[in-house]
């Protein structure tokens, strides 16, 4: 009984507060809440999925770029959990590697880009196309735990990076299948279909990288590739002590980039995803940075680069409005009830108590 009657208050109380609204006006109301004008258009969370396709010593560079902006979005504040890592995670603990458990993307050793507290979700074998597509589409298998899921929605501006061996129209995954253009473009659809993004970022760093964004047919997918179709993208500089290349030249000058933007500085948030776009011309490149823009409803000289390469929260706080008449104000509803419930206690102590606000985060007012 006591819980019917509780059920019996709410339904009271959201009858109150929507009246005879029909079913569109709730779903407005939903929508005004969230910020969005309508289903699919509210940007209210960042992820990203960064790849490194590569295995085996001699691409120990590939693995370096992945972990380098794996940490970079991590520095503008998107959290682990938000955060899908695939690579082959064999050059840390290599016998060839004179500093176990370390990755460096520079030959003078400034930075550990593997750190503590790297999260691989996919690692070695698992780093397959199947893998990748099921990620993106949201096709798991039934046993696949949250932290290896894209748990994204029509909200979701997702940063997606992937770095490799390629060429006309494919991305070589672990020396032994490939990933085409088309597979790609048709795993976007189905995520555009299912409503599993607002925007997406693709950045790819390989050889002939223009031709993986050709065959994109989504709406609101930016596309950057590391070099032009016919073109090779090249690696910047080696560690001698290890005997290989530890960057490639694009994500090097992105990182370079990034490098100068503290997360929490007013200059961060000034960055704009067109002054990205700028990064890395052919003279330092030696490639040519291609960009696919066509499918991008927005200029990208208005949009923040943070709407990638940061995190948000939106939130939007609504005043309690008292006195109108499409509204009655849940938390005068409940006050009243508690005061007419401490009234006719008989408890002799009652008067000594001191009543508790149910509701105390409905009195914020703006």
């Amino acid at each position: 009984m006591i819980q019917l009657g509780f059920a019996y208050l709410i339904l009271l109380i959201t009858a109150a507060n929507f009246g005879n609204a029909s079913a569109s006006d709730l779903d407005e109301k939903v929508a005004s809440f969230y910020g969005k004008s309508s289903p699919g258009t509210g940007h209210t969370n960042n992820w990203a999925v960064i790849v490194g396709a590569s295995r085996f010593w001699f691409n120990y560079r590939h693995v370096a770029n992945a972990l380098s902006i794996y940490r970079s979005v991590k520095r503008f504040g998107i959290p682990d959990s938000q955060i899908i890592l695939m690579i082959s995670d064999d050059m840390a603990c290599d016998a060839r590697n004179p500093r176990p458990g370390t990755v460096f993307n520079n030959g003078q050793h400034h930075i550990n880009v593997y750190g503590d507290d790297v999260e691989v979700d996919y690692r070695g074998y698992e780093v397959t196309t199947e893998n990748f597509i099921r990620l993106l589409t949201g096709r798991v298998l039934e046993a696949t735990p949250k932290s290896k899921r894209l748990l994204t929605n029509s909200g979701s501006n997702i940063l997606i990076y992937m770095t490799g061996h390629g060429g006309d129209g494919f991305l070589k995954f672990q020396d032994s299948e490939e990933l085409t253009s088309m597979e790609l473009a048709n795993a976007f659809e189905q995520m555009h279909q299912k409503g599993r993004y607002n925007e997406v970022l693709f950045i790819i760093d390989t050889c002939q990288a223009e031709s993986m964004s050709a065959k994109i047919y989504s709406p609101n997918i930016i596309g950057i590739g590391s070099s032009k179709v016919g073109e090779d993208s090249l690696s910047h500089h080696g560690d001698p002590s290890i005997g290989v290349y530890v960057i490639d030249r694009y994500t090097y000058y992105v990182l370079e980039f990034l490098e100068r933007y503290s997360p929490h500085s007013s200059s961060s948030k000034t960055i704009t995803l067109g002054d990205f776009l700028e990064v890395c011309p052919k003279h330092l490149c030696i490639s040519t940075v291609s960009v696919r823009r066509d499918l991008y409803g927005r200029s990208p000289y208005s949009v923040p680069l943070s709407d990638f390469f940061g995190n948000v929260a939106n939130l939007k706080l609504v005043p309690v409005q008292r006195g109108t008449q499409n509204m009655t104000s849940i938390y005068d509803t409940a006050q009243k009830v508690s005061t007419k419930n401490a009234a006719q206690s008989s408890s002799p102590s009652s008067s000594s108590w001191t009543l508790v606000d149910p509701f105390p985060f409905l009195k914020t007012e703006l």
